[in-house]
């Protein structure tokens, strides 16, 4: 039996060229293009040793936040003496220690769990999750609307994006419009891609909770109706949790609902999905208790006959839907003209979620590697290192 020796969490940053903000956080709706600014993005990488000699590895994407972090360090310490491969006994420890909190950093945890498990036995996740799939169909999807001149700024420059993006290769194309959820610029927007495109590229919005009110929501959702859309995606300020008004919304319409990205965790997206909330669910692997949380939500969704889609990238994504026959597309996030996705540049095994790097096929590869498939550049990380914490 291998024990857990010793955890690391190091916060470190890079910089982004001609990307900066629209609004004062810094979150994922709110960048913008820049030209000539610099955006210095944070993100945190764990490591987790076991007294064999083994090393699972995580360096976060999207969930790198200063939120998630703290959770993240309040959980690590847990670890220490801990059998690794008794994930599913951590699991249920941690969500349990983490009840008062979003769980948001218990993803970034459970991930390096499974590639030190990976890692132990000289297998990759994807065969440990019993994966099929080598090649993922992959969709763009844009960082949102801005107001300042350049980047995704009118219906034209995303509909001008989005014919780039299909000519590139994409199989789809998902729509994150304005902050100011201007209902009327937003349905220009539906239509206007969707004639762009033509009618047989698969499109999708996700207004990320923008709209203001349920009635905004309608009127998006009948546009999505004419248009053809494939999902609709988290429309209105609920803030995407509030089942009720999505299933008398899903009532009215008939493109599929893809709602539950803020519904954390097997038992709450079930719930959602019972109450009527959904025609899809949304899992993420950073957002919803790692590896083992989203493959529980994917068994749930097969088990009532839906399907499921995740949200985001990254190498544990990757992994999950290899294995995962109820799902659709691999989201490369985010993306806009002359705007690079924000995923830290750590990789030295050729892996990658820029646009650029899409194959002709449209497809992304599964890593096959031993753990998560993917090695990372520590050297980097160290060398813009913020802090460090070091458990045991």
């Amino acid at each position: 039996m291998a024990t857990i020796r010793r955890v690391e969490i190091t916060e470190f940053n890079f910089e982004v060229p001609d990307l900066g903000l629209e609004q004062a956080a810094a979150g994922v709706g709110n960048m913008a293009y820049v030209k000539g600014s610099t955006f210095a993005a944070r993100r945190f990488a764990l490591r987790i040793h076991s007294d064999d000699g083994a090393t699972g590895e995580y360096v976060t994407h999207w969930v790198g936040t200063p939120s998630t972090l703290a959770q993240a360090t309040m959980l690590a310490p847990l670890l220490i003496g801990r059998d690794p491969d008794h994930r599913e006994q951590i699991y249920d420890d941690l969500k349990r220690e983490i009840r008062a909190y979003d769980h948001m950093g218990h993803g970034p945890i459970d991930i390096a769990l499974w590639d030190l498990a990976g890692k132990r036995h000289g297998m990759s996740v994807t065969a440990l999750l019993g994966g099929y799939r080598r090649r993922l169909p992959t969709y763009a999807s844009t960082y949102h609307g801005q107001t300042a001149k350049g980047g995704l700024d009118t219906p034209e420059a995303f509909a001008d994006f989005a014919l780039a993006c299909r000519d590139a290769g994409f199989a789809g194309f998902k729509i994150h419009g304005w902050n100011d959820g201007n209902i009327e610029r937003e349905v220009k927007n539906v239509l206007g891609v969707r004639k762009k495109v033509g009618d047989a590229w698969k499109l999708m919005v996700d207004p990320a909770c923008q709209l203001r009110t349920w009635t905004d929501a309608l009127i998006l959702g009948r546009a999505c109706d004419e248009a053809g859309y494939f999902w609709y995606e988290d429309p209105y300020r609920d803030a995407a949790v509030s089942a009720y008004g999505h299933q008398r919304l899903r009532e009215k319409l008939a493109t599929p609902l893809l709602v539950s990205e803020h519904v954390r965790g097997l038992e709450q997206k079930a719930s959602f999905l019972l109450q009527g909330g959904c025609d899809m669910i949304h899992a993420d692997p950073e957002y919803d208790l790692g590896i083992t949380g989203v493959m529980k939500i994917a068994h749930f969704c097969e088990g009532v006959g839906l399907d499921l889609q995740l949200h985001a990238c990254g190498p544990a994504h990757r992994a999950c839907m290899s294995a995962i026959r109820n799902t659709h597309l691999y989201e490369m996030a985010l993306m806009g003209p002359g705007m690079a996705n924000i995923v830290p540049p750590v990789y030295t095994c050729g892996y990658s979620d820029q646009p650029q790097d899409l194959e002709k096929d449209g497809c992304v590869p599964v890593p096959q590697g031993p753990g998560l498939g993917v090695s990372y550049d520590w050297e980097f990380i160290a060398g813009h290192q913020l802090s460090q914490r070091v458990f045991g």
